[in-house]
């Protein structure tokens, strides 16, 4: 079996800490001043079974797979960033979180909670932005690696800003976006304009997705 492909370092890590450490101190900022975090954790939740598996994506300081876990979840945070998986660490210790790349990302890597099925989730959750700071060319590698992991019937939660998004984001056109989603092997369910339900916008894009087959 062949080695699988390099993982390249994605538009985040490029852009370097001076440009990325101000995103944890921001949450934690909001999380101390009792601010509502939880969005797209209560739309996850209502997505889930009773004590679904779930994979967050890009999971970054721990806030939505905290509140997951909090709702009867078994939650596998993943995220690449070093300083946020810290973060994470401190700030929610009860949060299982791997530090690594999805792309990079086996089996035995989160067994530890997600058990004897770690490639069956019930949802993948990929929010706050993580779709548009992948490294370049990497998006329908990594939207298959989400499909690689559903269990029968399970869902991709994804949501990203569609303009007035983060400094060294790339744009990602939602037409762009289902095509890659196509060729990936998933289909889009439900697009929505936030984690509250709203109408498709032009501004901001919440996508339900899939498996194709």
């Amino acid at each position: 079996m062949s080695d699988p492909a390099p993982v390249p370092a994605s538009r985040w890590a490029q852009a370097g800490p001076e440009a990325t450490e101000g995103f944890g101190r921001r949450f934690a900022e909001l999380v101390a001043t009792g601010q509502d975090v939880d969005g797209e954790a209560r739309l996850a939740d209502a997505l889930l079974p009773r004590g679904g598996r779930v994979l967050d994506v890009g999971a970054g300081m721990g806030r939505v797979s905290a509140a997951l876990q909090a709702r009867g979840h078994r939650v596998t945070a993943v995220e690449p960033d070093g300083a946020l998986v810290e973060q994470c660490r401190a700030t929610y210790p009860e949060v299982d979180v791997v530090h690594a790349d999805l792309l990079e990302l086996d089996d035995a890597r989160v067994a530890g909670v997600l058990g004897d099925r770690p490639h069956q989730v019930d949802l993948v959750v990929c929010v706050g932005n993580v779709v548009v700071f992948l490294a370049e060319g990497t998006e329908r590698r990594a939207l298959a690696t989400m499909r690689s992991r559903l269990a029968p019937g399970g869902r991709v939660l994804v949501g990203f800003h569609l303009v007035g998004g983060p400094e060294h984001a790339r744009s990602y056109p939602p037409e762009e976006f289902v095509a890659d989603v196509d060729a990936a092997g998933l289909r889009v369910q439900h697009r929505f304009g936030s984690y509250e339900l709203h109408p498709p916008s032009d501004e901001y894009a919440v996508w339900v997705l899939s498996a194709a087959d």
